[in-house]
């Protein structure tokens, strides 16, 4: 068992987590190029929001969504 969770540890400490080193020691010469990944995560959320909430507005000029408060049986 131990064999296993050391195979578990080695695939992640030796091969998965190669990038993460990379921006590691990345930090040290160029603070913008280490986290240029947060960066790409942030836009996709903002991008995501803004598709969410064009979505949401368009339902509601459509009269799609049901406001009523006996929409859900646990609202009764």
């Amino acid at each position: 068992m131990k064999a296993f969770f050391e195979g578990i540890q080695t695939l992640f400490v030796d091969f998965l987590f190669i990038p993460f080193d990379f921006f590691r020691s990345l930090e040290l010469s160029s603070w913008w190029g280490a986290n240029t990944l947060n960066f790409i995560f942030m836009l996709v959320c903002f991008v995501s929001l803004v598709y969410w909430t064009l979505q949401l507005k368009q339902h509601k000029a459509n009269n799609e969504e049901n406001q009523d408060t006996t929409a859900h049986s646990f609202l009764k």
